[in-house]
C-alpha cells in the first residue's frame, strides 16, 4: 500500500507551479530538437565550431525527443529526468571542450527547471530531499 506522503503534491498550487516550470524546459528542449532536425544554418554553424560531424544532429535531436517524452509522462518523468540531466552535462563538457565557459550557463538553468518542475510536482521527491529549515549545524 502506498503512504499517503509519497502521492501527490500537498496543494493545487505546487502542482501547477511544477508543471508550468517543467514546461518551459520541456518547450526549450522541443525547439532545440526541432532545430537539431531541420539543421538551420546556425545550427551547421555551431556543429562545425563544436567539432562535431553536421550528420550526428537528427540523431541528437532524436534523443532530445525520447528523453522529453520520458519526463512528460508521469510514470517515467524521474527517468526522463535523469537523463536529461546527462544530456545537458554532455552539453555542458562539450562547450567547456572548446572553451565557451558562458554557455554552460544555459545547460544548468534548463536541467534546474527540469528538477524544479519534477520537485515542485512530486511530493515523494520532496520527502527524499526534503529542503528543510530546522537541521542544527555543528
Amino acid at each position: 500500500m502506498k503512504s499517503a506522503a509519497h502521492t501527490g503534491p500537498e496543494s493545487k498550487t505546487m502542482l501547477w507551479t511544477g508543471r508550468i516550470v517543467g514546461t518551459l524546459a520541456v518547450f526549450f528542449m522541443l525547439f532545440d530538437a526541432v532545430l537539431h532536425l531541420t539543421k538551420p544554418a546556425p545550427v551547421v554553424a555551431a556543429f562545425a565550431q563544436l567539432g562535431f560531424p553536421l550528420n550526428l544532429a537528427v540523431g541528437i535531436g532524436i534523443l532530445e525527443l525520447i528523453c522529453v517524452a520520458l519526463y512528460v509522462i508521469p510514470r517515467t518523468s524521474l527517468l526522463g529526468a535523469i537523463l536529461l540531466t546527462g544530456y545537458l552535462g554532455g552539453a555542458m563538457a562539450t562547450q567547456l571542450r572548446v572553451g565557451h565557459a558562458f554557455e554552460t550557463v544555459f545547460p544548468v538553468i534548463i536541467g534546474a527547471l527540469f528538477w524544479g518542475g519534477l520537485y515542485f510536482r512530486s511530493r515523494w521527491l520532496r520527502a527524499i530531499f526534503p529542503l528543510r529549515t530546522d537541521i542544527e549545524t555543528s
